[in-house]
């Protein structure tokens, strides 16, 4: 028995020294490793996933501003909290003015790329091209980044026109039976597949990204978030653990675990060396020393939040995050010790991708 098991981590570790060679593995393969995660495979992987982290990108940790920009949403996504039949949800939008004002605070501290996140479809594209141009002009030295869901083409290239840089847009899940069974009927994953095309063709630096541990989720389906990753090689790439909101049809599942989750961050390296790779908020919401694990694990950017303070709480995708009530410089602050004490530190500048 002691000794099938030590065939069976030797072989995964042969797996994971196979994608750090070629940066590919077959599908089967991507379900196998995930199968067979433990503690020693993890540990073996974020090492590998660290030396190519560090090799490019050295102990510097990118630093987004979080502007959370309204609550408002047009999807009704079964694991959100802001989805559309929340009569719970607190709703707001905020005004270009009150968006500009976080970035002008955001600058102040060091911040030189601001995501503009918001519940989905909720803003007309006239206000998004008025608001990224009124950015654009007021701070040249940063990059925006957009995170508003599915639009049109069209539309996309507008944003893009007025002189956004990124766009992150979750893909969630890309196994279409696991994505019919987290959203309603008039969602539809071609359609998240084809925003996602639209905005690399356009010139974007494109972000994807899916939850880990979301309901009904099995490895078969966390390999083809993998072999996706590979195939459509975003310059992005967000994950999480999915933490289950009290106001949702989901409200009882359990949440996913750091462990997880920090394996796929160390795969996901693997993958993509170059790739830019948050340590989520969500991370730190389900464990205290959850983002410096993401770190550790690969992962090279973090995303304070500059939303004000009074609506925080009201962007509320699932429970208990972390962050709502502190400061800007507070909480950057305490993210800068707490990632000094691990060895890394956050820098001031775009942070683009290294080509």
């Amino acid at each position: 028995m002691e000794a099938e098991k030590n065939t069976g981590i030797e072989y995964t570790k042969s797996l994971v020294d196979r994608l750090a060679a070629v940066h590919t593995l077959e599908l089967e393969e991507y379900e196998q490793l995930i199968s067979a995660q433990n503690s020693e495979t993890a540990a073996y992987a974020a090492k590998k996933a660290d030396f190519f982290r560090k090799q490019i990108y050295g102990t510097d940790v990118f630093i987004r501003g979080l502007i959370e920009v309204g609550s408002c949403c047009k999807n009704d996504c079964l694991y959100c909290g802001i989805r559309k039949s929340n009569v719970n949800a607190e709703r707001y939008v905020l005004t270009e003015e009150q968006i500009l004002d976080c970035c002008r605070e955001g600058y102040a501290l060091g911040f030189r790329t601001f995501v503009l996140q918001g519940g989905e479809g909720m803003l007309p594209v006239g206000k998004i091209c008025r608001t990224v141009k009124k950015i654009r002009s007021c701070f040249p030295d940063c990059a925006i980044t957009l995170s508003l869901g599915e639009y049109s083409r069209s539309d996309y290239l507008k944003m893009f026109e007025s002189g956004a840089d990124r766009y992150l847009l979750r893909h969630e899940t890309a196994d279409s039976v696991h994505y019919r069974k987290l959203h309603p009927l008039e969602m539809s994953f071609e359609n998240r597949m084809r925003c996602l095309k639209d905005l690399k063709e356009i010139g974007f630096q494109v972000g994807c990204g899916f939850m880990v541990g979301s309901p009904m989720q099995t490895a078969a389906a966390l390999a083809k978030d993998l072999k996706f990753i590979e195939e459509f090689s975003p310059d992005m790439c967000g994950i999480g653990p999915f933490i289950p909101h009290k106001d949702t049809p989901f409200a009882k599942f359990p949440a996913g675990s750091v462990e997880q989750t920090c394996f796929l961050l160390s795969l996901i390296r693997l993958i993509k060396p170059n790739i830019l790779l948050p340590s989520t908020t969500a991370l730190g919401t389900i464990d205290p020393n959850g983002r410096e694990k993401g770190i550790l694990a690969g992962a090279n950017v973090v995303m304070p939040n500059l939303s004000p303070i009074a609506v925080r709480k009201k962007y509320s995708l699932y429970d208990n995050k972390i962050c709502t009530g502190d400061e800007s410089a507070q909480c950057l602050k305490c993210l800068n010790g707490r990632l000094n004490a691990i060895g890394f530190q956050t820098v001031t500048s775009r942070g683009d991708i290294k080509r």
